[in-house]
C-alpha cells in the first residue's frame, strides 16, 4: 500500500527502477512480501517486469492520461446520480459534510505549503469516496477504483494547487453534493464530470509544461 501510494502519488516518479533490497530496508520487511507486492503492482498496470532487470514504474503517455480521466469523469458521474435516486443515509451525510468541513478549513486559510496541500487530498479523496459509497454499488465502485490506481488520473493527485485551483474545485464538491442531497440525479451527474473534466484539462497542462521543461540531447 505503501509502495502504490507513493506512485499514485508521484513520489516514485515514471521510470523508475524499483530495487527489493533498498524497499525491503526501507520498509523493514524481508525481501519476500516485498517481491510479493511488487508482482502485486505490475498485475494492477503500475509496473513493469522485465526478465532479470526486475521492476520499473510504468510510464502513461499523455493520450493514456486523458482517457483515464475521461473513464473516471463517466463512471463518477454515474456514481452521484445513483447516490442521488437512491437518497443518502446519515452516515452519508455525515462522511460528505466531514470531508467538506475539511476541505473549507484549507480553502479559509490558504497557505499553498506541503502540509496544506497534505490535508487538502485527504479531504478531497475523502468526498470522493463517500460519494462513492453513497452510490451503493460494488461493481461501480470497482471499476472506478481501477482508474483511480493509473499514475496520472488518480483522486490522490492534487493537480494545480493554487488557492484559485483548489477554491474553484472544493466549490464544485459544495454544488455536487447540494445536487445529490437534493436528488438532482442528473445535475449530480452532469457536475461531476465537469468537475473531474476540468481536472483532466489541468493536468495534461502540467503533463506537457514538465515536457517543454525537461532537457533534451544526449547524456
Amino acid at each position: 500500500e505503501r509502495v502504490r501510494n507513493d506512485i499514485l502519488s508521484g513520489a516514485i516518479a515514471a521510470g523508475v527502477r524499483l530495487n527489493e533490497v533498498h524497499l525491503s530496508r526501507a520498509l523493514c520487511v524481508s525481501r519476500t512480501p516485498v517481491r510479493a507486492a511488487l508482482h502485486a503492482l505490475a498485475a494492477e498496470g503500475l509496473l513493469d517486469y522485465e526478465r532479470n532487470r526486475g521492476f520499473r514504474v510504468r510510464s502513461y503517455s499523455p493520450d493514456a492520461v486523458a482517457d483515464a480521466y475521461e473513464i473516471r469523469a463517466s463512471l463518477e458521474g454515474l456514481a452521484c446520480r445513483f447516490a442521488a435516486e437512491r437518497g443518502l443515509t446519515a452516515d452519508d451525510r455525515g462522511a460528505i459534510e466531514d470531508a467538506l468541513a475539511r476541505g473549507d478549513a484549507v480553502v479559509e486559510a490558504f497557505e499553498g505549503g506541503a502540509a496544506q496541500e497534505a490535508r487538502y487530498r485527504e479531504a478531497n479523496v475523502a468526498f470522493h469516496e463517500a460519494v462513492l459509497g453513497a452510490s451503493r454499488n460494488r461493481m461501480l465502485i470497482d471499476m472506478i477504483r481501477l482508474t483511480f490506481a493509473r499514475p496520472g488520473a488518480p483522486h490522490r493527485a492534487i493537480v494545480a494547487f493554487s488557492h484559485r485551483e483548489v477554491r474553484r474545485r472544493h466549490d464544485d464538491h459544495h454544488r455536487i453534493y447540494e445536487a445529490i442531497r437534493a436528488g438532482d440525479g442528473w445535475r449530480a451527474e452532469l457536475l461531476m464530470r465537469e468537475h473531474v473534466t476540468s481536472v483532466k484539462s489541468s493536468r495534461l497542462d502540467e503533463i506537457s509544461g514538465a515536457g517543454a521543461r525537461r532537457p533534451t540531447g544526449g547524456g
